[in-house]
């Protein structure tokens, strides 16, 4: 890394690697969280930004209280380092058409309940295009927002769309909310029990702020159904243990118990209003030029992926025909 004067003008010369570990740090306001994202300890990356804030020759960052904050020379790198990461980014697209889809990288964020399904439709996809190379993120809502604030991926796979400007978003596929309960509870074997049985249950919700947790609440309200919530867990494979350990019933999507399914610790309650519809849908940023590789997904996502859940969960399938998802249907939430 140099600085040097050509024509008058002083010219930096910085790595990308050094440009890739500012942005992050920029990003999270956080020398732990980008050297966290960045598979980097934390001492390298506060060295890789000393080493460019004097190759700058002004400070980029100001520290106050436990986050960083751009300064004036900051943000103005900022702002060239997404120039320069747009500009590769369209160059990779440019490389994709040449190559067709025999490499590529294809960057998904997913939410947490995607995971037990996305894994299942990137299989019979990469095997397609062996050549792809797919980086999965699965989070929750809130990160994947600010992910999406920050242009930092190609899709997203979401559960509930959220209030964000900018975006396109296709239902692709439907994640029916079901009563879980142990086998041995006495709704087992009953057929369209009333909502009001579930008065007085124990029961275990996911955390709040929870896609899930909200569509539950909302239908027990409508229905004057007061439950007595025993725990809130932030994860799906808890609430089931807690289910088997006999500490309450819960409502899940149907899609985290594909593995094992309702023959062993668990049964699904017939309970009037349930399941609750819901789908699950696929986004991206309006003003995004997908990748080859990346809408060959969301067409692959569209097209196929009803037909390959079905196999596993008999009775799931595409989004309603009326709102059937199209490159021109797209839904902009605004």
């Amino acid at each position: 890394m140099l600085r040097e004067e050509w024509g008058g003008y002083l010219v930096i010369h910085a790595t990308l690697h050094q440009l890739k570990v500012f942005e992050a740090t920029a990003r999270h306001g956080s020398f732990t969280r980008a050297a966290e994202e960045l598979y980097l300890t934390q001492p390298t990356v506060s060295i890789q930004v000393k080493q460019l804030t004097k190759a700058v020759g002004l400070p980029l960052f100001e520290q106050i209280g436990k986050r960083l904050y751009l300064t004036l020379a900051g943000q103005k790198l900022l702002e060239t380092c997404q120039e320069i990461f747009n500009g590769l980014d369209q160059f990779e697209m440019a490389v994709s058409d040449i190559k067709g889809l025999k490499q590529g990288q294809l960057r998904l964020a997913v939410i947490t309940t995607a995971k037990y399904v996305v894994p299942r439709l990137l299989g019979p996809f990469c095997q397609r295009f062996p050549g792809i190379d797919i980086s999965l993120k699965v989070t929750n809502h809130q990160q994947i927002q600010e992910r999406m604030a920050s242009n930092c991926d190609d899709l997203y796979i979401i559960s509930t769309p959220p209030e964000q400007p900018d975006l396109k978003i296709y239902p692709f596929l439907e994640n029916p909310l079901v009563v879980l309960g142990p086998q041995d509870h006495p709704l087992v074997g009953k057929v369209r029990s009333p909502i009001q049985a579930l008065n007085g249950e124990q029961f275990i919700m996911r955390e709040p702020g929870s896609g899930t947790r909200q569509a539950v609440q909302k239908l027990l309200g409508e229905n004057d159904v007061e439950v007595k919530v025993r725990l809130e867990l932030g994860s799906n494979e808890a609430i089931k243990q807690a289910i088997a350990g006999g500490l309450g019933i819960s409502v899940l999507s149907l899609h985290t118990i594909i593995s094992e399914g309702t023959t062993g610790e668990f049964a699904i309650l017939d309970v009037d209003q349930f399941p609750i519809n819901r789908h699950w849908y696929v986004a991206h940023l309006a003003g995004k030029q997908l990748s080859v590789v990346s809408q060959a997904f969301l067409n692959y996502l569209l097209e196929e992926s009803h037909a390959l859940v079905e196999n596993l969960l008999p009775g799931i399938g595409r989004a309603p025909a009326a709102i059937a998802p199209a490159s021109d249907q797209a839904l902009s939430k605004v």
